[in-house]
C-alpha cells in the first residue's frame, strides 16, 4: 500500500496544534504515535501512559480520543492534548 493509499499524503503542510504549540505536518492522517512524538518525543510506554484527546478536527472525526494504534484524519488548525502519567 503506497502512502497516498494510507492516507499518509505528503505535499501540503498543514499546521496542527499540540499541547498549545502550532506543529506543521505534510499529511493528512496521523497516529496516536506521531501525536504523542510531537508533543514529547519518543515515547516510552513502558514507563508512561500518554492519553491524548483532540477537537476541531474535520466532519468525519471533529473531536474525541485517540488511543494507541489508532489514527484520525486532520485539518487545519485542528487540536491535540497530550497528557503524559507515570506508571506507578
Amino acid at each position: 500500500m503506497s502512502p497516498a493509499e494510507h492516507g499518509h499524503e505528503h505535499g501540503h503542510e498543514i499546521t496542527i496544534i499540540v499541547n498549545a504549540r502550532p506543529k506543521p505536518v505534510n499529511q493528512h492522517v496521523i497516529t496516536f504515535d506521531e501525536v504523542v512524538t510531537l508533543a514529547f518525543g519518543t515515547p516510552n510506554y513502558e514507563t508512561t501512559v500518554y492519553t491524548v484527546t483532540y477537537m476541531k478536527g474535520p466532519p468525519q472525526n471533529p473531536n474525541g480520543e485517540l488511543v494507541r494504534g489508532q489514527s484520525v484524519h486532520i485539518r487545519e488548525g485542528m487540536v491535540f492534548d497530550v497528557i503524559r502519567t507515570d506508571k506507578s
